[in-house]
């Protein structure tokens, strides 16, 4: 049963990426007046928002195939579910990292929630990956 929990729970994380997806590429607005990834410290002065965004975009929608995948994996028991899962929520704490703003403020409309989902998964994951 925790199992199926756990597998689904990591799925709609990885489908959580794709609002910010839509939410980079100027889709839609998460919340009014957000603007993530604009300003992001790693990447607009290089790159200007616009490819920021774009990376940005391109990089959820591989977060989302990585832990949809590995989530698939892990409910059918396959050994290589765990590692996708892992890899999946390191690069999406890296994104989510990288395409901050520097700015502590609006934390959570910035990736800073799903960092800490990322670490619980690499907790559960790593720590009881026979269980799962």
């Amino acid at each position: 049963m925790w199992e199926l929990i756990i597998s689904v729970f990591i799925v709609l994380h990885g489908l959580v990426h794709l609002f910010y997806f839509g939410q980079s590429l100027r889709f839609f607005e998460l919340q009014p007046g957000m603007v993530w990834p604009d300003g992001s410290w790693a990447f607009s002065k290089l790159l200007g928002n616009e490819a920021t965004r774009l990376l940005a975009g391109t990089s959820c929608v591989l977060a989302t195939i990585g832990f949809v995948t590995g989530g698939i994996g892990l409910l059918m028991r396959q050994a290589w579910g765990s590692q996708v899962v892992v890899g999946s929520a390191a690069f999406s704490t890296v994104i989510f990292i990288l395409f901050w703003d520097g700015e502590l403020q609006k934390w959570a409309d910035k990736g800073g929630i799903g960092i800490l989902i990322n670490m619980a998964i690499l907790i559960v994951v790593l720590r009881w990956p026979s269980s799962l």
